[in-house]
């Protein structure tokens, strides 16, 4: 195995004995064997499909003719039933379950695998863990491709550096939840998790949870703007809520939604 110094295979490593030309370089990014692999499901005619990989990369170690080696684990989806909002519910079950916490999907415009405008870092306590977002419909049809293809990638070292301790388990709630559900109008350039870290800054203690719901364009919202709708539950440790805390708490989220983001209440 060599080091290639041709562009544009620089970067990776050739073998020298390949079983054929399609396999003859190491690959360095995960996407074009997931992206293969879901075009081989469309040329047999499956209408939809749901995959996920464990791949291995290796990129060049930094200052050295050596490989390094990550394993990423992939997702791609594409088909009915199948948009970013889904994928990224399976991103974060998956980060669930491994004890990734404070995450946060960031806006990325930068790389050019990805649709603009629909796609985002997946970071946790400032590290960038993976990519999730709707394919280009340029390399969509490199792989021969077609319809709206999703796709979200997570680094697996990066996953281990930051998972959190063993779970430990609390006391059911004595005292009972409200949910209130409100939706705001925004500009477009605003995004859901933006909005999502101020709710939960201005909700504080009393907030249990914040849920994305919606996102809607078009009549009667004007140009430009959107409308995001978020479910909320209330509860507090020492005492039941009442309707009139929900509506105090629920007053200050807005307020603060308008001050740093010039939302308005639907």
């Amino acid at each position: 195995m060599r080091l290639s110094t041709d562009s544009p295979l620089r970067k990776a490593f050739v073998i020298q004995n390949p079983l054929g030309e399609d396999t003859s370089v190491m690959r360095t990014t995960p996407m074009p064997s997931m992206l293969q692999t879901l075009a081989l499901n469309q040329s047999r005619r499956n209408a939809a499909a749901k995959l996920y990989e464990l791949e291995t990369v290796y990129p060049p170690a930094k200052e050295s003719q050596l490989a390094d080696e990550y394993l990423w684990l992939t997702l791609g989806e594409y088909g009915e039933g199948c948009d970013f909002f889904q994928l990224k519910g399976c991103v974060e079950a998956i980060l669930r379950a491994n004890r990734i916490e404070n995450v946060c999907f960031v806006a990325e415009s930068r790389d050019a695998s990805f649709h603009p405008g629909r796609c985002a870092r997946i970071v946790s306590d400032g590290e960038s863990i993976g990519t999730i977002g709707q394919i280009h419909p340029t390399v969509c049809q490199n792989f021969d491709l077609t319809g709206e293809v999703y796709y979200a990638q997570l680094d697996e070292r990066q996953m281990r550096s930051l998972r959190a301790p063993e779970s430990t388990y609390k006391p059911l709630p004595r005292f009972p939840a409200l949910t209130r559900d409100i939706a705001v109008v925004c500009s477009k350039e605003v995004t859901a998790a933006q909005l999502s870290n101020t709710i939960r800054a201005a909700g504080g203690q009393h907030l249990e949870s914040c849920t994305l719901f919606d996102v809607y364009t078009g009549d009667p919202i004007p140009a430009g703007r959107k409308s995001v709708a978020f479910s909320l539950t209330l509860r507090a440790t020492d005492q039941t809520l009442t309707d009139d805390h929900a509506d105090e708490y629920v007053a200050d989220i807005l307020a603060a939604l308008k001050t740093h983001w010039g939302a308005e209440i639907r």
